[in-house]
């Protein structure tokens, strides 16, 4: 256990060095927290005016018994952009990993660390929690920021049940850190290929793109997020998970590493 704290506070302590690195870490959950908070400023005088009939036919699924259309109208904007909470845990840990291996590569601290007495295991879960820990808790930071601006800015309580829903809960305190682990283990894949940085953080993004599909989706009307969805999409990244892990103590071959690297 103390090799793997001693791997994390290495990378940290590298990491965040990268201004890159520290400002998706602090901006992005600012940014994804606001944009939700701004939609529901903007709406915030519907009233009981009735949007419902330019919404799609799964608005009424979203809307509990009681709530007027200015409302339902408010919660329909805002579940639109939820799905980008659910970005930040792929999102954040790419650049922390994908620099993890090829950076300690371009500073030559690669060698000394394969060569030192940690086990493939050790280092691989030191270099997941250095990546997968900022990630989530920026997330749920995010979250935490967003959930206190509802209860501000909103005054009816159905409004605010439906704005913290389950199912979101599901989402961003399950399936989060769930696709973190997902995302950094790709990352780490990628990184022990490539011999640039850049390279491995373009070729880490691969793994948004699933979800960017799913937002755009719902934003067409042609997807609506549900807690079934939802509940699949966690059985589903657990499955992607010991797959990704698996592959990544394949593809982490510390003799072929340094190799293809001297």
């Amino acid at each position: 256990m103390n090799k793997i704290l001693i791997i994390i506070r290495k990378e940290w302590s590298e990491v965040f060095l990268n201004r890159m690195v520290l400002m998706t870490v602090i901006f992005m959950p600012l940014l994804f927290s606001a944009l939700p908070l701004i939609i529901l400023f903007s709406t915030r005088n519907t009233g009981s005016a009735d949007y419902t009939s330019d919404m799609p036919a799964q608005f009424a699924q979203i809307c509990p018994e009681g709530l007027s259309g200015g409302e339902c109208f408010q919660v329909y904007m805002v579940n639109q952009f939820m799905i980008l909470f659910m970005m930040l845990p792929l999102i954040i840990p790419v650049n922390i990993a994908a620099y993890s291996i090829v950076g300690e590569k371009t500073q030559r601290s690669l060698e000394p660390l394969l060569a030192s007495p940690i086990t493939t295991a050790e280092l691989l879960i030191g270099k997941n929690l250095a990546a997968v820990i900022p990630a989530v808790l920026a997330t749920w930071v995010g979250f935490l920021i967003y959930a206190i601006g509802v209860r501000i800015l909103t005054s009816n309580p159905l409004v605010v049940g439906a704005l913290l829903d389950s199912m979101w809960l599901l989402a961003i305190f399950i399936a989060g850190p769930l696709m973190a682990v997902l995302s950094v283990n790709f990352s780490l894949m990628v990184s022990s290929r490539v011999n640039d940085p850049r390279v491995a953080e373009q070729l880490s993004t691969v793994v948004i793109v699933p979800l960017l599909a799913l937002f755009f989706g719902q934003i067409a009307g042609l997807i609506f997020v549900n807690k079934t969805i939802i509940l699949i999409m966690i059985a589903v990244l657990l499955i992607l998970d010991a797959g990704a892990v698996y592959l990544c103590i394949q593809f982490f071959q510390r003799e072929t590493i340094l190799t293809r690297w001297k």
